[in-house]
């Protein structure tokens, strides 16, 4: 089992969950975080550190971010890691609670390599 972040975290970019993590499976992106699947150990300390509830365990994901599980691999492979808490998005208090941040993002970072 892997653990994923999801939609709230979009716009958002809180990194509470970084620090807690002790084998740095975060990866960073330009709108969001997400998990390495093949680096995170399954230990779930970031699930309650997160302040939006945007990381699931992959069996627990709700159906409307099951989009993500696929996402959180492939953008893992080319995402940098991040291992220290940064300051969270300049609006994130304006996203935080917004649902279906995803279909906002560039339609080319969502798209799967051709």
């Amino acid at each position: 089992m892997t653990h994923v972040v999801t939609d709230p975290c979009i716009k958002c970019k809180y990194t509470d969950c970084v620090d807690v993590c002790p084998v740095d499976c975060f990866r960073e992106g330009p709108e969001f975080l997400i998990i390495d699947p093949g680096e995170g150990i399954d230990c779930a300390v970031c699930i309650p550190e997160y302040p939006v509830n945007a990381i699931y365990a992959d069996a627990d994901i709700p159906g409307e971010f099951s989009a993500f599980l696929g996402l959180n691999a492939r953008l893992s492979r080319q995402w940098p890691t991040i291992s220290r808490r940064v300051a969270p998005s300049p609006e994130a208090a304006q996203w935080q609670g917004k649902a279906g941040k995803l279909s906002g993002l560039d339609p080319a970072l969502l798209a799967p390599p051709t």
